[in-house]
């Protein structure tokens, strides 16, 4: 099915995993704006192809505007009472419980390198993963807050459209507006987190949406390159 998508994006049906698709269509060199999308075993999937035009260090940034999309999308569709949240590393929590997760796919993770592509992949549980609530009580899906007749394709295509808006904001530089509404979505600020092999205090981000973790009398900033996914 073709999903219903703003001008200059572009529908492909997963043939297999998103992730791995748009890996093959980035490497053949489709254009910036493929959208590949599926489903299985009740998980939505889905990733959008971009082409950067700046070094990775800044392109990385996408990874919050994707979030951000995502989060107007659901948030518009969901009943009010579903609270979506966000964690620096593409984390998606709904109502408190972790329920997918966004993440960055690229050919190399050189920061100072302008990437030839750069993906952006979604990974949603619509379905429980088990039958006991209580095998995991970190763990959420749609269905089990409220969202069990969400289309899924009508998901992606208003993750898109929220996410043309960010990103339009963003490439004309109003980064105060996103670091704005990231901020007031942003889940386990001024908590003790563990981000990677590092545990501190999560402070928030710079500048550059790099996380600042607090160890100690030390902040270290960890930049969001950190986070790509180098394509086998």
């Amino acid at each position: 099915m073709s999903l219903s998508l703003p001008p200059l994006f572009t529908s492909v049906a997963a043939d297999g995993p998103p992730r791995e698709h748009a890996v093959a269509l980035a490497r053949a060199g489709c254009d910036g704006g493929t959208v590949v999308h599926g489903s299985a075993a009740g998980t939505l999937e889905a990733a959008i192809v971009f082409a950067p035009e700046t070094p990775l260090a800044h392109a990385a940034q996408i990874l919050p505007v994707c979030a951000v999309g995502f989060q107007n999308a659901l948030g518009a569709l969901a009943p009010p009472e579903v609270a979506v949240h966000l964690g620096w590393d593409g984390a998606i929590r709904v109502n408190g419980g972790l329920c997918g997760a966004l993440g960055l796919v690229a050919p190399a993770a050189d920061p100072a390198a302008i990437p030839d592509w750069l993906i952006v992949t979604l990974s949603l549980d619509m379905l429980p993963a088990s039958d006991d609530p209580g095998s995991d009580p970190d763990r959420t899906a749609l269905y089990a807050e409220g969202c069990g007749d969400m289309d899924p394709d009508a998901l992606v295509e208003a993750w898109v459209r929220h996410t043309l808006v960010w990103l339009n904001r963003w490439s004309d530089g109003d980064l105060r507006a996103l670091h704005a509404e990231w901020r007031g979505l942003a889940h386990g600020l001024n908590t003790e987190i563990t981000q990677g092999h590092e545990a501190g205090t999560f402070l928030g981000v710079d500048e550059d949406f790099a996380m600042l973790l607090k160890t100690g009398a030390a902040t270290r900033a960890i930049p969001l390159a950190t986070l790509v996914d180098v394509a086998d």
